[in-house]
């Protein structure tokens, strides 16, 4: 497909999805109504508004991988000021939780929609980002991997019973899920699999035990590379991770969240000075988390679409939102009976 820049797409061979185009957007807003709901209540969070844009001198906007460009305008009102659509809102919710005097062990969701331009398309992946982002103020003696093991186990246990609702509706179309998820760090895989990739090892863990939760993303390992890359000013590397199940019908690992507790002044500096990037310090966002005025939170963010893919088996992440696609990509897709939203 010359011009066409993408990762491979995966077409499974006699694919055919057990719900028509109809009956999936009624499944869509099923799961996204129901698991919103659910996971607030469990968790003790409260739905926010939040927003598409920020302005770029905040230094509120997610620079994930610190390669990706945010879409950016400038507005009549604001001359010389730059707006960026948000890659996340991963520094946008700690700020909110302050400015809001939310109390210990409260915290918020909000639906994020983002434009990821950069990003390489395949089944996973479309340059739309629709997930649910939340975040949670802990208390300092909070910062340790207890506090994230509980709320990783929280946080599949709602998808769980997510699983068992989706069934009773739709039980020709439900894809079962493993009953327990395991905790795995970055260090592990490369010990146990040191010739794979990243993503290979990703895959061999999970087809091996299910549903992991893969720690401690962003530093370097002991072979002094990534495992992947994590922007430096928001989750603690030490106590991050991933959400992975292993997806069968494409025979890969699917990432359904990335989260973690977030850094402290600590933290923050030293992975700012790992990345190079201590230039950032001279942001609001920043400066307040160096002087200890901003609340202390672990925080996430799930896919909405990866979770209506994952639980109805879906074959494309285009069958459950509505993107862009180059035209050959939907031709080749229509040929394979999955068709794109």
């Amino acid at each position: 497909m010359k011009g066409t820049i993408y990762m491979p797409t995966i077409f499974p061979k006699d694919y055919c999805s057990t719900l028509s185009v109809k009956d999936t957007e009624q499944a869509i807003r099923y799961i996204r109504e129901t698991f919103q709901d659910e996971f607030g209540e469990q968790m003790n969070l409260s739905r926010l508004t939040a927003p598409m844009f920020v302005s770029q001198d905040t230094g509120l906007n997610d620079n994930l991988n610190g390669v990706e460009t945010p879409v950016s305008f400038t507005m009549k009102a604001l001359p010389g000021k730059t707006i960026e659509i948000v890659h996340s809102l991963a520094k946008w919710k700690r700020d909110a939780l302050r400015r809001y005097g939310y109390g210990i062990h409260e915290g918020l969701y909000t639906n994020m929609n983002a434009i990821r331009k950069d990003e390489d398309l395949d089944n996973f992946h479309s340059i739309y980002v629709d997930q649910w982002d939340w975040e949670k103020v802990i208390t300092k003696d909070e910062r340790n991997f207890d506090t994230l093991e509980a709320i990783v186990q929280q946080i599949f246990k709602v998808i769980k019973h997510m699983e068992d609702e989706v069934w009773y509706k739709y039980p020709q179309a439900v894809h079962h899920l493993p009953k327990h998820i395991h905790f795995v760090t970055t260090q592990d895989l490369e010990d146990r699999y040191p010739t794979l990739s990243p993503k290979e090892r990703e895959d061999a863990i999970c087809k091996e035990l299910g549903a992991v939760f893969l720690m401690q993303i962003g530093g370097k390992l002991k072979s002094g590379k990534r495992h992947d890359g994590r922007a430096p000013d928001y989750d603690d590397w030490t106590l991050n991770g991933d959400i992975l199940f292993w997806y069968e019908p494409l025979q890969r690992a699917l990432e359904l969240s990335s989260m973690g507790i977030r850094v402290d002044k600590g933290a923050l500096q030293k992975q700012l000075e790992l990345a190079d990037a201590t230039d950032r310090l001279k942001y609001p966002y920043h400066q307040m988390i160096m002087h200890d005025e901003m609340p202390l939170t672990i925080g996430g963010g799930i896919g909405q679409s990866r979770l209506c893919m994952l639980l109805l088996g879906k074959a494309h992440v285009g069958e459950v939102q509505a993107s862009i696609w180059p035209q050959e990509l939907i031709d080749e897709c229509e040929k394979h009976q999955i068709h794109l939203l």
